[in-house]
């Protein structure tokens, strides 16, 4: 279900993009916008893992450590190639996953996360990231920025050509081409968000049948969203939909449909019920 979900939310994304495309630029228009966002977008996926690390400061992890060898049973368990470890030396708890296919993955905690979860809390966080890199998110999470970067552009000229005037043969309203301007960014950002919130949920499922209980998780998201609120972290907002919980407090976060992540609270009642079905 949540594949389907996904699929269609793209296909609304695809449909926004073709229409102001067409509406605007023609044909030539659009791909001249899906250039410009792709060419950035496959750079940041293509070094995913390299630069994210790197922004974090995170350091590998010693094969000997204990977090290694939870890495290390559970990727055998889900039946996908070892990953690399790494520590990110932040009192806030959290983690993510990086890297642009399974043979090229990273898994990164923070000291926090290590601190205040018991091993069996540890293996449902383990196990949802894993889950990201199953189902491969760190691609879809590129394609949809992708989308929303064309439609960006393609905005931009809206702006642009109610100012100044399109082609001779355009008799678009300036109005509604401010119109264009204003509400196409933020409808794709909606379906961008939902798309990010749609991955979750299916990570926090993947998550709970690789630990082998969903309760594991579901303790451990009530610790992170307490631990996030208490230790402040200083993040890039772009990688905010990469972490398992947003690692922005509470103030800080926007509304729900613009919000990277699903609330806390309906991520927990999921694994609950899933643990009585």
């Amino acid at each position: 279900m949540k594949t389907i979900k996904t699929f269609l939310l793209m296909s609304v994304m695809t449909f926004i993009l073709m229409a102001i495309g067409n509406a605007l630029g023609g044909r030539q228009g659009t791909i001249i916008a899906l250039l410009f966002a792709g060419v950035g977008n496959f750079i940041s996926y293509w070094y995913s893992d390299k630069l994210v690390l790197k922004m974090y400061k995170a350091t590998p992890v010693s094969t000997n450590s204990d977090v290694y060898k939870l890495v290390q049973g559970l990727t055998k368990r889900a039946n996908l190639p070892m990953p690399k470890v790494y520590r990110i030396n932040s009192s806030q708890p959290n983690a993510f996953a990086t890297g642009r296919n399974p043979e090229n993955a990273a898994v990164a905690v923070t000291t926090g996360l290590l601190n205040i979860l018991d091993d069996n809390e540890l293996s449902g966080v383990i196990a949802h990231e894993l889950g990201h890199v199953k189902h491969r998110d760190i691609l879809i999470g590129t394609v949809a920025a992708t989308f929303a970067g064309a439609i960006a552009f393609l905005a931009n000229m809206a702006k642009w050509a109610a100012i100044f005037g399109g082609r001779d043969d355009d008799r678009e309203n300036p109005i509604a081409l401010i119109g264009v301007a204003i509400f196409a960014p933020i409808a794709a950002m909606l379906v961008q968000m939902a798309i990010s919130r749609t991955r979750e949920y299916k990570a926090d499922e993947y998550g709970a049948k690789i630990s082998g209980n969903p309760l594991f998780l579901a303790r451990a998201l009530r610790k992170l969203e307490i631990g996030v609120s208490t230790n402040p972290m200083k993040v890039n907002p772009a990688t905010e939909n990469m972490f398992i919980i947003s690692p922005f407090s509470s103030r800080e976060k926007m509304a729900k449909l613009f919000s990277t992540h699903p609330a806390t609270s309906d991520r927990i009642a999921r694994l609950e019920e899933m643990s009585r079905g």
